[in-house]
Order: structure tokens, then C-alpha cells, then sequence
């Protein structure tokens, strides 16, 4: 140990320079930690609500790692007096030697300009589908949605996605901007039942069930006017009709928000199934076989 000792000693006697950036390189990582807990704290105080915080302290992460590595590598880049220059090489590098994470990086500095998406959207990129719980440098982190589960509802598996993605796949956002989906509701009922009447009662279920929906759809659609074109004719549910090999089809189209699908659908048909069990002229039709028989045979 003593001879240890007494070689660092030497060592450091010897490399008065190198000491000095070592420990300025260490009194820096220090100083940026401790400013970062400092402000964290203070936000922790001032803002309650906890996605902020978690944005927050998002922010001031990458900031510090940020600053860090710039000042850091001007003390040991003591010839690289441009910013510019250090930067401009250190990139360079980068692109070369790690080309995934460097397009890891681009897509999440695109993902803060541009903001295709936010920590809480429900999207779908590529195959996965879920809701965003997480941003980083790298990658963003998705509560899965879909997949063997039915209706859209969580599977509990998180999914790591790395950001290059964004460059890659496509990128569908279930709740920006305009916060709602378009629905479909299948009743196929049979030939023989009165459909004009079976359509009027649907209509009728659907405005019961979807008469606040429509009110918020039309804010929002409002609202995302601002920044795409979007124009719907008409914001209200409604029935369309059609025929298929086992009867008459009528589809109930109607807004619903994405996380609230399966509970509307549910809601809907069991209304549906109670009215039309109270009327002898509308039954529901499936797949059936019909054999007809020659007098004699």
C-alpha cells in the first residue's frame, strides 16, 4: 500500500497539468449535480402536479448532461478554443462510431421541436400500440395496448421503443390534437325483420349514448383546425345500411374516446339487445343453411 501510495504521490508531483483537470473535471460534475437537486427541489415545491415535475426534471437531466459534457471537454480540449469546432468533431465521431444512437438522439430532439407525440398520448408505431409513460435520449417507453387483448385495452407489458423509429415508421397518435376515434357497431339482423324500424331504434340508442360526445367533438375539432386541415361534415352518430349473405347490416358510426371504446361499445349493445328483445319483428340474424325440397323427393 505505502509503495502505492508513494507512486501516485510521483505521479502527481510529475503531471501537475493533468491533476488539475482531473480534479476541475470532477468539482464541475459536482457543482452541475448539486445545482440540478437545487432546482429539482424548488420545482418539486412550486409545481404539485406531478407530470410537470416528471418534465421538469426530464429537462433539467438533459440539460445538465448537456453542459456537463461541454465543459468537461473544454478543460481537456484546452486547444479546441471553438465551441463549434469541438462540437463539430465530437459529432463527427459520433456518427461514425455509433450510428443507432446518434439517430436515437436526432429523433428525440425532434420529438421536443415537434412534439408528435407527449408523455400520456396513446399512439401506434410500427406494431406496437400504447400509451407513451416515458421519454429519454434514447428511447420512449409505452404501456402496450392491444395485441392479444381485445378492444384496445392494457396488456401491463411495458415496451422500450428505441427514438430512431420515428424515422423509420409510421406514427399513429390516438389523442393529439383531436381526441377522439371513429367507431363502428355492426347489427346484422334478418331478412324477414322490419330493418327500417331496427334502424330507427338504433339511431336513437346511439344520440342517448353519444348526445356529450358530439358537444366535445365539435371543441375539439375546433381546436385541431388550428394546426391541420381537418373538416367533418358531420360530428353526430349515424346508421348505414347494407346487406350481407345472412341479412341486413346496420352500422352504427359514432365518435368515442380511445380509452373509453370498449366500455361505449359495451353500454351500446346491451341497449341495443334490451329494446330489440321487445320487438316480435326484428330478430338478429347468423350464418344459417337453407335446404329446399322438391314435392315428391
Amino acid at each position: 500500500m505505502q509503495n502505492i501510495s508513494n507512486r501516485i504521490q510521483q505521479f502527481i508531483e510529475n503531471s501537475p497539468g493533468f491533476t488539475y483537470q482531473v480534479i476541475l473535471s470532477v468539482v464541475v460534475v459536482i457543482a452541475i449535480w448539486l445545482i440540478r437537486f437545487i432546482a429539482i427541489r424548488v420545482i418539486n415545491k412550486k409545481l404539485p402536479e406531478t407530470k410537470v415535475q416528471y418534465k421538469w426534471r426530464k429537462n433539467l437531466t438533459y440539460i445538465s448532461v448537456f453542459l456537463g459534457l461541454l465543459i468537461v471537454g473544454r478543460i481537456w480540449f484546452e486547444g479546441l478554443q471553438s465551441v463549434a469546432t469541438f462540437l463539430g468533431l465530437l459529432s463527427a465521431g459520433l456518427a461514425i462510431a455509433l450510428k443507432d444512437p446518434v439517430s436515437d438522439f436526432a429523433a428525440w430532439l425532434f420529438i421536443l421541436w415537434r412534439k408528435p407525440f407527449d408523455v400520456g398520448d396513446r399512439i401506434q408505431i410500427g406494431d406496437v400500440k400504447g400509451d407513451v409513460i416515458d421519454q429519454r435520449l434514447f428511447k420512449f417507453t409505452v404501456l402496450e395496448i392491444g395485441n392479444w387483448v381485445y378492444a384496445d385495452q392494457s396488456t401491463g407489458r411495458v415496451v422500450h421503443v428505441p427514438n430512431h423509429y420515428l424515422f423509420s415508421k409510421s406514427l399513429a397518435n390516438y389523442t393529439s390534437n383531436f381526441e377522439f376515434l371513429w367507431n363502428e357497431i355492426e347489427v346484422l339482423v334478418t331478412f324477414e325483420s322490419n330493418w327500417e324500424k331496427a334502424k330507427k331504434l338504433l339511431q336513437n340508442i346511439s344520440d342517448k349514448h353519444l348526445e356529450d360526445s358530439v358537444e366535445r367533438a365539435e371543441r375539439q375539432v375546433q381546436k385541431a383546425k388550428k394546426s391541420y386541415l381537418i373538416h367533418y361534415r358531420y360530428l353526430t352518430p349515424i346508421v348505414y345500411t347494407d346487406v350481407r349473405d345472412s341479412g341486413v347490416c346496420l352500422t352504427i358510426r359514432h365518435l368515442s374516446d380511445p380509452r373509453q371504446r370498449r366500455g361505449l361499445s359495451q353500454a351500446i349493445w346491451e341497449d341495443i339487445l334490451r329494446t330489440l328483445d321487445e320487438h316480435d319483428d326484428i330478430e338478429l340474424a347468423y350464418p344459417t343453411m337453407r335446404i329446399y325440397k322438391e314435392p315428391g323427393d
